[in-house]
């Protein structure tokens, strides 16, 4: 068969046995999709936001916070047409492939990889954190071990139900995402009913002078350092297109989970930023803790084994995101490696249609992220890994955004059995406020370090690309076959 070319990269084809290999299987309804789009987000209200916080007082980030929410309104929109018109387990990479060519579609699968596999190694310090949280509510032991202790065993267990089977891992998350959201709506029940949240607390951060505690402590500048704290709220809901090939009805489902799984976001998001910042210390303290719900629990009840229980309810939350996001990067790299981008061997699956492989290879990266950074970086660990993360989806959200617009002007007559109401112009704006988190990602200094390993990251990966990878991709793969198809024969997309 003739060797086929696209751009840069060369093909080369594969017999049957390799896909069969290679197969996912799976039959997911919206409701499963929703847990999983949800549950990989929720432990942002439990974590990650509250850095916002320190960079910009309560009012910068809730500002922060409606800009990145119009972001994702805008780009989930995006990509659930994308996603009904691409059905592939490559999810942001192939829809990039397709609009973008091979090399276009590497870039954005690397730095999904960089998110997807970041992303649970920021879940696990504070699941750490959580946990001798706990131990101390309870009293049970004398001295509390250090945080990473509990990495380890996190991690193995959560990849050993991924690699079970898909519909474990879909079921697990449903009930660790339903027992996260009773916590948080316990949370916000508690600290109204015990009369706990004073409004006062929202702004009782020390201002810089020249501006007013009450509204800017920092200025204008401090919502633009909120920025990737605010993202926190909803990082990841964009794994979603992911499940494509192990979704029962792609077209009707995935739409309609993107959208609902936002919208809860939203609310949940609005809630955690109010009641959860205007308790306890109020601001001035929530911004430097490492535990901002135990914090809201603590200001709420005094029973310590009524804390302690709560506490590992709430454990849920990082559990439910920990869990989802490895399932996440299991499909990235699943699919990357498929089609020949990564190394082949990533891609085999077992009996049970899981790409094993791929889950262990990304959590022992996870894990060295982890521990290098702890060692090494000046900034917490959980704010510069937080940061490495939104750096890699950034970037992505752009490339998807700008694909989305590409499509729709070179491919008018692809299949999209769902439509943006947002069109074009939601895409526009949507690409350019993810540009504007890119920047505040850069522009903190404390945060570099971070940045550095993705820019390292990024350059190993376009070294192994272009000397070797892209000489050897695999033409069936299904990112490449429609990619391909469109490209031998440019009026495929009206058929």
């Amino acid at each position: 068969m003739e060797e086929k070319r696209s751009g840069l990269a060369r093909y080369e084809n594969v017999d049957e046995g390799y896909l069969e290999q290679r197969s996912l299987r799976g039959s997911a309804g919206w409701i499963l999709l929703w847990a999983l789009g949800v549950g990989a987000v929720i432990s942002g209200d439990f974590y990650g936001w509250h850095f916002g916080l320190a960079a910009g007082g309560f009012w910068g980030l809730a500002i922060a916070t409606i800009a990145m929410a119009a972001m994702y309104v805008c780009m989930v929109f995006s990509i659930a047409e994308l996603s009904a018109a691409l059905p592939h387990a490559g999810g942001f990479y192939s829809f990039v492939r397709n609009a973008l060519g091979p090399t276009g579609g590497f870039v954005c699968g690397l730095t999904d990889t960089i998110e997807y596999v970041i992303t649970p190694a920021v879940i696990v310090g504070a699941i750490g954190a959580y946990m001798n949280s706990i131990l101390a509510s309870l009293g049970v032991v004398e001295e509390l071990p250090p945080a990473w202790v509990w990495w380890l065993p996190f991690y193995g267990f959560f990849v050993w139900i991924n690699i079970r089977g898909v519909e474990l891992t879909l079921k697990a998350c449903l009930v660790v995402t339903m027992a996260a959201l009773a916590a948080l709506l316990f949370l916000y029940g508690s600290v109204i009913a015990t009369g706990a949240f004073d409004a006062n607390l929202l702004f009782n951060l020390e201002a810089e002078p020249g501006h007013s505690a009450d509204w800017l402590p920092f200025g204008w500048a401090g919502v633009f350092a909120a920025l990737p704290a605010a993202i926190w709220f909803y990082l990841a809901i964009e794994q979603l297109p992911l499940a494509a090939e192990e979704t029962g009805d792609v077209v009707r489902d995935m739409p309609k989970a993107l959208i609902l799984g936002t919208l809860t976001l939203l609310a949940l998001s609005v809630l955690t930023l109010v009641l959860n910042s205007g308790v306890g210390g109020g601001v001035a303290a929530l911004s430097q803790s490492e535990t901002p719900f135990e914090d809201g629990i603590r200001a709420a009840l005094t029973n310590e084994w009524l804390i302690g229980f709560v506490l590992a309810v709430a454990l849920s939350g990082l559990i439910a995101s920990f869990h989802s996001i490895i399932y996440a990067y299991g499909r990235v790299l699943f699919a990357l490696s498929r089609a020949g981008y990564f190394p082949r061997w990533i891609s085999v699956t077992n009996r049970r249609n899981c790409p094993h492989v791929a889950l262990i290879f990304g959590a022992v990266i996870g894990l060295v992220c982890a521990i290098i950074l702890e060692i090494w970086s000046k900034a917490a660990v959980g704010a510069a890994l937080l940061n490495m993360a939104v750096f890699g989806a950034v970037i992505s959200y752009i490339m998807v955004m700008a694909s989305f617009v590409k499509l729709r002007i070179s491919r008018p007559d692809l299949p999209r059995p769902y439509r943006s109401p947002l069109g074009v112009p939601g895409a526009i704006v949507g690409a350019l406020l993810a540009l504007t988190a890119l920047c505040a990602t850069i522009a903190n200094e404390e945060l570099r370090p971070g940045i550095w390993g993705v820019a390292i990251f990024l350059a190993v990966g376009m070294i192994y690309y272009l000397v070797y990878s892209r000489h050897r991709l695999v033409a069936q793969a299904p990112e490449e076959e429609i990619a391909l198809a469109e490209h031998d024969n440019p009026s495929a997309g009206a058929e």
